[in-house]
């Protein structure tokens, strides 16, 4: 056992991994005052005050080494994340990014970082080639001469192609969902824009 916060382990001068509750400092990469716990939800509870941690603590998963340095890592919830966020663009329609230079491109990393704002809220992308293409969606396009990504929802075939509840409801509903996703960019900070004449927005880059 070092002498180390409460639930840390050494064993032969190495730090155990885990989640650990961190406050950030103005200055330095953060102060570790629990842990490590066993998931996620655990070290969430106690950075509530439950076990006398400090306000602004938060969870953070990583290595603690025997400097007290904490070695941060992905956990295994954030490699599923980020497995089915690739899920989700893999939904894009072929082709998508033909048009831009390449994986460093901003308008590829804003596409992604979009997509998983969106997904994080709930909100499944459009399957545009798959065996879900008549669900429906957000639909995400990047527009290199526009420098931003055109982001719209995409109804069930039923309201767009079929149009069972009329024209009306569909141009209803069209404009509530896009309205809805707009806001919820813009609540996760996104530079937002109303795009052309419909009720779709355009994304930006921030800066």
């Amino acid at each position: 056992m070092g002498g180390l916060s409460s639930g840390e382990v050494l064993l032969g001068g190495v730090g155990s991994q885990g989640w650990w509750l961190v406050v950030e400092e103005e200055s330095g990469p953060g102060r570790v005052v629990a842990g490590p716990f066993g998931d996620r939800a655990e070290a969430a509870w106690a950075a509530t005050g439950a076990s006398g941690a400090p306000s602004g603590a938060r969870p953070v998963y990583g290595v603690r080494r025997p400097s007290g340095v904490l070695e941060r890592r992905p956990s295994a919830e954030d490699w599923a994340w980020l497995g089915h966020v690739g899920e989700q663009l893999e939904r894009l329609p072929e082709g998508w990014d033909a048009e831009l230079p390449g994986d460093d491109e901003p308008l590829t990393t804003l596409l992604v970082e979009i997509a998983a704002a969106l997904v994080e809220a709930g909100l499944p992308l459009h399957d545009a080639a798959g065996p879900g293409r008549d669900a429906g969606g957000v639909s995400l396009r990047p527009l290199p001469e526009l420098d931003g990504i055109v982001v719209a929802w995409r109804q069930h075939d039923r309201m767009s192609v079929e149009q069972v509840h009329g024209p009306g409801a569909d141009a209803a509903v069209q404009e509530v969902l896009n309205r809805a996703l707009a806001d919820v960019l813009l609540v996760r900070g996104f530079d937002v824009r109303p795009f052309g004449e419909g009720s779709a927005s355009v994304v930006h880059p921030a800066g």
